[in-house]
């Protein structure tokens, strides 16, 4: 299995998991809501119900004990009539019920109706008669049930902003390693190859000595020799901040495709399109490897005949160069046209599924640019989109 595929499936299931955890403390907080309420209904019920037999009794040891329940209510309780005439209440916070006019105390009768409408909206009146006449009482939640509602999304807001910043802590670091594992990677390549490429060239230019320096194999040859030094030095420049100077993407582009395409099956045709004048900030080695990983999937993409073109045209507004690669191969999925470009990703045996993760990081750490799959079709082909930064307004430093 890809190891992309294989983490795309952990990165599901840990999802899976979290929801999970979620919804059960979710479930858990609202199972205890509910109990709580029920235990609040309760008691309310039996403070009306104290409320009743204190107007009812006259017997003193009663009323002591009645007050004693009345004042026992953990939540905030008001008692009207059925005309909302307010009669009594319970549990309201004392500095609000009354305001100051002068020396004397005045009933505040927008803070009752306020705590009233919020009471009407939480729960269902109780129904008690005082002397004959139908009263209702009602009440709120106390603020233990209020903050127990509140708590979970709370701890699972907190959860998962902690979450989430780890996750991108721990990404980073990777990502650093990883980085530093390129890098290192990159230049002890570089320096292992420069031993045989020097040979390689002295054997060419013996070659060249015995034989005809003009002849078409010898001279192939020393262009694949040079090939290589490009290798070497384009691994070299892996980790620094490469130069960019102005070039004719065109001249680019078409000296690289005469190269690459006398090496590939003479069964694939290529095409260069666009205007030789169009000029973008670039590093040529670089950017030569970048044409030459996307030539490669192109190619590996066509079974027997096809075309592979490239079209260079300019947007003049945004100040970008932009060059398509189209091929007429096999096609990616729509779901694979991000994952094309992770490390690992390959749909070849052999591959190691580097190729289109260093041209995503050439493009876009060393040139500044954008690319993507514009576009593709399963069994017709695809494009793969360069877009580059426009040299119009380049001022080389001296």
């Amino acid at each position: 299995m890809n190891p992309y595929e294989r983490k795309r499936r952990w990165k599901y299931l840990l999802l899976f998991f979290a929801i999970v955890i979620a919804v059960s403390s979710l479930w858990y907080t609202d199972f205890l809501v509910q109990n709580i309420a029920k235990s609040e209904r309760t008691r309310a019920e039996l403070w009306a119900q104290s409320l009743k037999r204190m107007f009812e009794t006259d017997n003193d040891e009663m009323m002591n004990f009645l007050f004693t329940i009345r004042d026992s209510l953990p939540v905030p309780a008001i008692v009207t009539s059925e005309k909302d005439s307010i009669i009594t209440y319970q549990g309201l916070d004392t500095a609000k019920t009354y305001f100051q006019i002068e020396s004397n105390k005045k009933y505040d009768p927008k803070y009752f109706l306020k705590e009233l409408r919020e009471m009407k909206n939480q729960h269902n009146p109780i129904p008690v008669e005082f002397y004959g006449k139908k009263n209702l009482i009602y009440y709120k939640d106390s603020d233990l049930l209020s903050q127990l509602k509140v708590f979970p999304y709370i701890q699972l807001s907190l959860i998962a902003v902690f979450l989430m910043l780890a996750y991108f802590a721990f990404n980073s670091a990777r990502k650093s390693e990883q980085n530093q594992v390129w890098v290192g990677l990159a230049k002890e390549t570089a320096h292992q190859l420069g031993t045989p490429i020097s040979s390689l060239m002295a054997w060419v230019e013996l070659l060249k000595e015995r034989f005809k320096a003009d002849d078409s194999l010898i001279l192939e040859m020393e262009n694949d020799v040079r090939r290589l030094e490009v290798v070497a030095d384009r691994f070299s420049k892996i980790g620094s901040k490469p130069i960019l100077s102005s070039h004719s993407v065109y001249d680019v582009v078409k000296d690289f495709v005469d190269y690459f395409k006398v090496r590939v099956s003479d069964k694939i045709t290529f095409e260069v399109n666009g205007d030789e004048q169009l000029e973008a900030l670039i590093n040529v080695p670089l950017f030569d490897w970048v044409i030459e990983n996307i030539l490669k999937n192109a190619v590996n993409a066509i079974d027997g005949k096809g075309i592979i073109s490239v079209n260079i045209k300019e947007n003049i507004v945004k100040e970008q160069i932009i060059i398509d690669i189209t091929d007429t191969g096999k096609g990616i999925p729509r779901s694979k046209f991000d994952t094309v470009f992770q490390p690992g990703f390959t749909t070849r045996k052999r591959g190691w599924g580097l190729g289109l993760s260093l041209t995503k990081r050439m493009i876009e750490n060393y040139h500044g640019g954008q690319v993507f799959v514009k576009e593709s079709e399963l069994g017709k082909g695809t494009t793969f989109r360069i877009i580059l930064k426009s040299s119009i307004n380049y001022v080389p430093t001296i």
